[in-house]
This record gives structure tokens, C-alpha cells and sequence, in this order.
């Protein structure tokens, strides 16, 4: 059942060729009541118009006869680390790894070299001996639709990079992307409100690394929550970006 076409702007990219995984996730749960679990057969491409449709109790995106990525129901049973405060989110930040290197510094929601107003800017730092990374995530107006209201799909975004920087190994000529997330949002952001991101790891098989990852209001309510699989590819077979720098 055809339920809508999509057309990634790119804006919302990932690497820069490609849809930020989080948020084309999201799109796909937009579809899904409740918890979602979706995954990503290949990068979802950018300024094409796809399909999203419905088959039995699935969420499919499609490029043609090409699977994008597909979602279905799911319940995620996952333990919270204690909530951080926005200061210490701020100070968590200072030691965002990708500030020294990144795969891909354009990505919407944690690349470096996009602006305010641009990009999320979620640069998840670690904060020692809490196992854990953390970031401020200040929701930008841009963000809002027509309505006022800001989608969903960016609280999946804002849950996707904090957890690749909680489990990446940052070495040399290797990356990770996004396989799949499965995440439950709480409640709702506004234009201007003052969130924390967190990710955390929950473990390694291979190639693969899961982590967790949060989304909080300022007052400590829990905005969003995900499981993450990470999947980590030689850096090469993307193609090569600017390179970020030291600073913000």
C-alpha cells in the first residue's frame, strides 16, 4: 500500500552523498505506531523521489525496486544511565572526538563544519569515569514545519550520532554507519528548547557495535530513547570529504 513519496533534501545528509541514517529512520517510523525498529539496506540517496509504502506489517522505503530501508513494531527494553544536566552536557562536549577527526564532517546532525541553524551540532563528548557520551542539542527554529511543530524524525537524528561516538574505535581508515535503530520518542521539542543527547556503550560482535542513546529535556524528562547497530566499514568507501578542524 502506497503510503507517500519522499525526496531527502540535502540538508539531511549523513555522509555527504547520503540521508543522515537517524533521520531517515525516523521518517520510516513516522509510519509505525508506538516503538519502531528500522534498518537500512543501503545509503539512502538524496534529491530522488522515493516511495514509502506498506506490505503486511512493514514499512518499506523503496528507490524503484531498490529497499532503502523498512520498519516494523517493536518493543525496546534498554537501561538508562543517570540523567545529566545541561551544564555538564555543555562541558562534555569540549571532548568531542570529532573535533580532532571526522568521517564525515557535513553530517546534519554531528558534523563539524555545518553551522547554527544548519546542522543539529550534537558534538557528544565523553564525560570521564560515566562511560558515556553527552551533548547540548539547542532546537533550532528551522526545525518547525508550517504547523509550528517540530517531526519526530528529528528526535531519531538527535538519537543517532551520540551513539556512534560512544562505540566508535577511531582508527585509522575505518568508519561506522548506521544498520539499524530502534527507538520509542516520549514526548515532543519545540523551537528553543534546551535538550541533552546522550549515547552509551552496549557492546561489540564483530564489525558490529551497539550502543544506547537518549534524548532528555533540560528538566530531565526523557524525550527519546534507541538501541543502535553500528556497523564498521573501511573509511575509503565513501568518498572523501573537507577535512574538519580543531575547533567548532
Amino acid at each position: 500500500m502506497f503510503l507517500e513519496n519522499l525526496t531527502i533534501d540535502p540538508r539531511f545528509c549523513g555522509p555527504s552523498q547520503s540521508g543522515n541514517g537517524g533521520y531517515v529512520c525516523g521518517r520510516i517510523a513516522g509510519h509505525i505506531s508506538d516503538t519502531a525498529s528500522v534498518s537500512l539496506r543501503v545509503p539512502p540517496p538524496l534529491e530522488k523521489e522515493l516511495c514509502m509504502e506498506k506490505a503486511e506489517d512493514r514499512v518499506r522505503l523503496m528507490d524503484g525496486d531498490i529497499l532503502i530501508g523498512e520498519g516494523a513494531s517493536s518493543e525496546l527494553d534498554i537501561k538508562i544511565p543517570d540523567f545529566i544536566s545541561f551544564e555538564e552536557a555543555v562541558e562534555a562536549s569540549k571532548n568531542y572526538a570529532g573535533f580532532r577527526h571526522h568521517s564525515f564532517p557535513r553530517c546534519f546532525v554531528c558534523g563539524t563544519l555545518r553551522e547554527e541553524g544548519d546542522g543539529l551540532r550534537i558534538f557528544a563528548g565523553g564525560i570521564k569515569d560515566k562511560g558515556l557520551v553527552a551533548s547540548p542539542w539547542i532546537v533550532d527554529a528551522s526545525l518547525a514545519g508550517e504547523d509550528g511543530r517540530v517531526s519526530d524524525a528529528f528526535i531519531w537524528a538527535a538519537l543517532d550520532c551520540p551513539g556512534a561516538f560512544a562505540v566508535a574505535s577511531f582508527e585509522k581508515g575505518k568508519a561506522i554507519v548506521l544498520g539499524q535503530l530502534e527507538a520509542r520518542i516520549e514526548g515532543k521539542v519545540k523551537p528553543g528548547d534546551r535538550c541533552i543527547a546522550m549515547g552509551w556503550p552496549l557492546g561489540v560482535n564483530g564489525r558490529k557495535r551497539m550502543a544506547g542513546s537518549a534524548v532528555f529535556s533540560e528538566s530531565g524528562d526523557l524525550l527519546g530513547l534507541a538501541r543502535a547497530v553500528w556497523v564498521e566499514i573501511p573509511e575509503n568507501l565513501f568518498p572523501p570529504e573537507n577535512p574538519c578542524t580543531d575547533s567548532v
